[in-house]
């Protein structure tokens, strides 16, 4: 069949017969379009440069046929091909789409700070960073969302970025990962598909930094690689209290090198040491209104406080031969390891300790790649890797106008660089060597060429191979999309299933295609038929039969983000609620605030005017700029129905009370104040404090309820 169709092809590019092109139109009335189009007849001058998609098959740029769902590998499991023009052009027409802002992760907010080693880890990697207990290493890190332009919202529900930069003494080492430990596809050359397809239409712009759209979830539900990562993203990971609150991951498998060449595939985990914790949907969606800087203000505060955030960097370690020995295979970057498969090995811990001077010059001009590796790391087959490899050098080329983004100070090394590259956009090196070329005699042979035993200089396994027939196919191994994405699902609690059921029936209800909206029900159905219907009713479409050939009941740690207390409640902040009418109630604010303070919290006392001790009116005051909301006595008053004032809207200090306790907060009053919990409809549960009379009392508990963070036992469940 194949060799028929190629001849078939030929036989159509050379022209010999129209009816031997499979993708054209022998219809008269279309040759005759066909023909005026060419001719230039046309009733609009502009028709001449539209195009029309509604049939025919994927061509190259220069109208040659192609089939790009997949890149050319040398074997099933091989390296993706320099050669494979295809994909270069697929890829490089979207590095450049839009300039200078990034085409992704435009969105974000960096710092600097630093990584200690534990110990001596030559025994897993020759990599220098992690050769010596102590060892300090400078580091710059840059969060970011992925679909947004810079102008959308930190809390918008995305996939965030999560990028770290080491800088070295052998060099610049780069995890460019996110917040998810998977990612929506398997090969680079569909990157380009799923950032058109989660991008606002085309036409009218519309939505900013949202996949609650057809075009989206058209994408989601026809390739269902991308489950896995949807079920992440459409639970808390999606929508994270801050940066400080997530963990970061480096997504594709690599490898560790030895001094003596040997090889372990690998998995980096960033976990946070703050502890994991998320947004309630609706108080994300306010956050994006009322303050679209919340993440990238909270990291910069918290910086500035002295509570720089940490995370432990941790390692999946796998023999080689165990690539495929789970049941999936280790190059497929929508698989995660389960921890007890391969538990979690702690190598160091990073600090963020210093804000950039300026975001222009450092967190918008930071070039990261994932072809920033150092001897002892290396690379693997994973065909996304391969293509990001190419594709983020490609990008920065676009991005600076130039090849010399690498000498911007965010960017350069912190050693020496020697090698024969010249001129070039934004040359600031001033070279000495006339004789630019290797090898040399004229410059006494340098810069040599190093080796492993005097350069301490590969960047490559020795031992890597790479054979086989070519083939644009990826390799079966990769083929289950459902049984991780129901692995996720099995390992969260019922309220994140539940946030997660209600945030696919919020994006799937603003799909206007039925169709699409079937297929999506269809997909998730090999996941769970209860999540099918689940969704389906809230569509009001008709769910479908179990199709339970991906159903398990096996569950994996690391997973859930609401099971446990955080291990630290420093820098959460809690909003004081007082009355500037009353004496009592803002001594006690100043009570509470001192004595909260002195553990880490950022209180805010607010008060109808910017009265003495009063840090934000009610006019600008919100549940979400707070973690704990506390009403302090005296300011009940405010609460009653009857109050009314023109300096704030109209029920302003019940509605932050309430809103605090609607999307999960520890809420509370002090003494008489407990009035105003029943004046704004707030009932006595797990999570409401209202019997302290005194300061120091009511803190013990108020704190150890901040710890919990969210009282899931608010949100409903489906019956």
């Amino acid at each position: 069949m194949r060799t028929i169709t190629a001849l078939l092809s030929w036989n159509c590019l050379l022209g010999l017969s129209l009816a031997a092109c499979p993708y054209a139109n022998p219809n008269p009335a279309a040759l005759k379009a066909r023909s005026d189009e060419e001719t230039g007849a046309s009733n609009n001058f502009l028709d001449q440069f539209e195009e029309d998609d509604s049939n025919g098959f994927l061509t190259s740029d220069v109208g040659g046929p192609i089939a790009d769902q997949a890149s050319l590998k040398a074997g099933i499991r091989g390296s993706t091909l320099l050669e494979d023009f295809i994909f270069r052009q697929k890829i490089q027409h979207f590095d450049h789409e839009r300039v200078p802002e990034r085409a992704v992760h435009a969105r974000g907010a960096g710092a600097f700070g630093t990584f200690v080693s534990y110990d001596d880890f030559s025994n897993l990697t020759a990599a220098s960073f992690l050769s010596a207990k102590g060892k300090e290493t400078p580091m710059f890190v840059r969060f970011s969302t992925v679909a947004g332009s810079r102008g959308s919202a930190d809390t918008a529900r995305d996939v965030h970025g999560f990028a770290t930069r080491f800088y070295t003494d052998e060099g610049n080492f780069d995890i460019v990962g996110n917040n998810i430990p998977v990612f929506f596809i398997q090969d680079a050359i569909q990157f380009p598909d799923l950032i058109h397809s989660v991008k606002p239409s085309p036409d009218n712009e519309i939505p900013q930094a949202a996949t609650a759209h057809d075009s989206a979830w058209d994408f989601f539900s026809s390739q269902p690689s991308t489950l896995h990562t949807l079920f992440w993203a459409m639970a808390g990971s999606g929508i994270p209290r801050s940066y400080r609150h997530m963990d970061g991951f480096g997504v594709h498998t690599f490898r560790f090198v030895k001094d003596d060449g040997s090889t372990k595939l690998i998995k980096w985990h960033w976990k946070t040491m703050q502890g994991k914790a998320s947004l309630v949907w609706e108080e994300a969606q306010v956050l994006a209104g009322k303050n679209a800087d919340f993440h990238r203000q909270d990291l910069f505060d918290a910086i500035e406080s002295g509570n720089g955030p940490s995370w432990e960097l941790n390692v999946q370690v796998v023999d080689e031969d165990k690539a495929l020995a789970f049941g999936f295979d280790l190059l497929d970057p929508t698989k995660i390891i389960p921890e007890e498969l391969a538990p979690l090995q702690p190598l160091g811990v990073m600090t963020l300790n210093a804000n950039p001077t300026n975001y222009f010059a450092e967190t918008e001009q930071i070039m990261f790649q994932p072809g920033h590796i150092v001897r002892g790391i290396d690379f693997t087959e994973d065909p996304l890797l391969q293509g990001r490899i190419f594709s983020y050098l490609d990008t920065q080329l676009n991005r600076h106008g130039g090849p010399n983004f690498e000498q911007l100070p965010i960017n350069k090394p912190r050693i020496p660089i020697h090698n024969n590259n010249r001129d070039g956009a934004g040359q600031n090196i001033i070279h000495k060597n006339k004789f630019a070329y290797t090898p040399n005699t004229l410059n006494g042979g340098f810069p040599a060429q190093a080796n492993q035993t005097t350069g301490r200089g590969f960047f490559t396994a020795p031992k890597r191979a790479a054979s086989g027939n070519l083939v644009r196919e990826l390799s079966p191994t990769f083929d289950d999309h459902w049984t991780q994405a129901r692995l996720f699902f099995n390992s969260i609690t019922p309220v994140e299933q539940q946030f997660l059921i209600n945030a696919i029936r919020f994006e799937a209800s603003h799909v206007t295609s039925k169709a699409v909206k079937e297929n999506v029900l269809a997909q998730l159905n090999k996941v769970s038929n209860d999540v099918a219907k689940r969704v389906a009713l809230a569509l009001n479409l008709a769910a479908p039969e179990p199709d339970p050939t991906f159903y398990h009941d096996n569950v994996t740690a690391g997973i859930s983000i609401f099971n446990g207390t955080l291990p630290t409640i420093k820098t959460l902040r809690v909003g004081v609620l007082a009355s500037t009418k009353s004496d009592s109630s803002l001594t006690q604010a100043a009570s509470l605030k001192d004595r909260l303070s002195k553990d880490g919290l950022v209180v805010v006392v607010v008060g109808e005017t910017l009265a003495d001790g009063i840090d934000q009116t009610y006019s600008s005051a919100d549940a979400t700029g707070f973690d704990g909301v506390v009403v302090a006595e005296g300011a009940e008053g405010l609460f009653e129905a009857k109050t009314v004032s023109p300096l704030y809207p109209n029920g302003r200090p019940a509605q932050i009370l309430l809103d605090g306790y609607r999307w999960g907060k520890p809420v509370g009053a002090l003494g008489t104040a407990g009035a105003a919990l029943q004046s704004a409809g707030v009932p006595s549960t797990p999570g409401v404090y209202s019997n302290a009379t005194d300061v120091e009392s009511f803190v013990t508990v108020f704190e150890k309820g901040l710890a919990q963070f969210k009282f899931t036992d608010r949100f409903p469940l489906d019956s």
